[in-house]
């Protein structure tokens, strides 16, 4: 592989915002959106948003000749949204779909409905296996009070996983989406400093496209500017990420963002803008990149891996705490519930029990009564059995990242480590610190 000829990867990556008869201007808006990629010929196009698979079987049509080879990632009552289109053959494909994502009764927003997930294809590249996954994260609605950020943690906290014990044997990993994070907000620190995935933006020599790279612009006449106080011009949020191996360093030649409105069209590809990235791979013989992730890290960033895990722990903690609460709420409701239904039953059997009584309430009222009390008695039922859900989900990514701090500060004090760098399962817990962790 030394002295290998480079090879160039153009990828593109797009929430294209399309919610049938919501969206606005969806089936026009896909026709453009075709056209561009039929025209730019890019690799690799990873889409977000794709709801529709009649929208998607459209597409698959229309770029027949530019990308032949396609995949469509079903999960949710309506779909990831998540689909990928390429020019080179796909070898494999496969999902996982997110263990958190929103709440069931919250249908203005509607993200629980989309089931998020990650999808993953493997494609060869003149003899070079390429990782390739799109995904799309929980949208923050309100970044002051963001009810959703556990979540939306506990999805990264995946995502990495996911990334990371996938693509061991990958020559190039690319991951592109919507991950409705900001740089550096938490969730985003934890995929990078896990996986050693790199940001386009950060690493290009060269950029086109709106200013800082924000991909959510206020000048989008699809934006709710509301959305975006106090970020007066937009927040970047959708990013395309790389990384190389030992016999392939990855590097970021350039990158660009359309800029709004589509020329000679009155509006734009979609409420986000599209990311289209040219990387140079180049194959080495023993010199390039390293897998990356936490096990590679240097004495230097151990501590600041540390630090994010454990403010990860910190926010799942945060969430745990809310579903129990909603849980215990929902219990505490529902034997309301099935106390007045009892005390209405009571109340029915009185004229069987007292012959020639007549019935204490009008029978009407007394239906819709009953009526009630057994809706309430149902839905609590529901809510109950899906906070519990979500506590088994925060409960198990807790303990999870306890292991992983546990692991992390073992390798900062030197100690033995489980094979292959993974922590051991007898790590120390946090509440519980051995005498090590008052060690100076």
């Amino acid at each position: 592989m030394s002295g290998g000829r480079p090879v160039r990867l153009r990828v593109f990556s797009l929430n294209c915002w399309g919610i049938r008869y919501l969206s606005q201007h969806c089936a026009q808006r896909y026709e453009m959106i075709g056209e561009l990629l039929c025209r730019e010929e890019h690799d690799l196009a990873l889409l977000q948003e794709v709801w529709s698979e009649k929208d998607y079987l459209f597409l698959k049509k229309k770029l027949a000749c530019s990308h032949p080879h396609s995949h469509y990632f079903k999960s949710g009552v309506i779909g990831s949204g998540l689909a990928v289109f390429s020019r080179h053959k796909l070898h494999d494909a496969f999902l996982y779909r997110f263990s958190l994502n929103g709440y069931p009764y919250m249908l203005h927003h509607g993200d629980w409905f989309g089931g998020k997930a990650v999808g993953m294809v493997v494609l060869k590249v003149l003899g070079l296996t390429a990782h390739v996954y799109v995904t799309h994260l929980h949208a923050e609605y309100c970044r002051e009070k963001d009810g959703y950020l556990p979540h939306r943690v506990v999805q990264a906290w995946e995502l990495q996983h996911f990334v990371r014990h996938t693509s061991s044997r990958a020559d190039v990993v690319i991951l592109g989406g919507d991950l409705n994070m900001h740089p550096q907000d938490l969730g985003n620190r934890l995929i990078r400093a896990y996986t050693g995935l790199r940001d386009c933006y950060t690493e290009t020599d060269k950029f086109d496209g709106c200013d800082d790279g924000i991909t959510l612009i206020a000048d989008n006449p699809f934006t709710n500017k509301k959305e975006l106080i106090p970020f007066e011009k937009g927040i970047r949020i959708d990013y395309i990420l790389f990384k190389g191996s030992k016999k392939v360093c990855v590097k970021c030649e350039s990158l660009s963002t359309t800029k709004g409105s589509v020329p000679g069209k009155a509006f734009p590809y979609s409420d986000h803008e599209a990311l289209s990235a040219e990387l140079l791979l180049q194959p080495t013989e023993g010199a390039g990149e390293s897998e990356g992730g936490s096990d590679s890290c240097s004495a230097d960033t151990l501590p600041e891996l540390v630090d994010t895990v454990t403010e990860a722990r910190t926010e799942v903690k945060v969430g745990l705490h809310l579903a129990e609460r909603m849980r215990h709420t929902a219990a505490r409701t529902g034997v309301m519930g099935l106390v007045l239904l009892l005390l209405e039953l009571a109340i029915a059997a009185v004229p069987w029990l007292a012959l020639g009584a007549e019935q204490p309430f009008p029978r009407a009222s007394f239906y819709l009564l009953g009526a009630l009390c057994f809706a309430i008695l149902l839905t609590t039922l529901l809510l109950y059995v899906f906070y519990t859900t979500q506590v088994k989900a925060l409960q198990g990514a807790e303990d999870q990242m306890r292991l992983a701090v546990g692991g992390l500060q073992d390798a900062l004090r030197g100690l033995p480590r489980g094979q292959q760098g993974e922590p051991m399962l007898t790590t120390p817990d946090l509440h519980h610190p051995t005498p090590l962790d008052h060690e100076e």
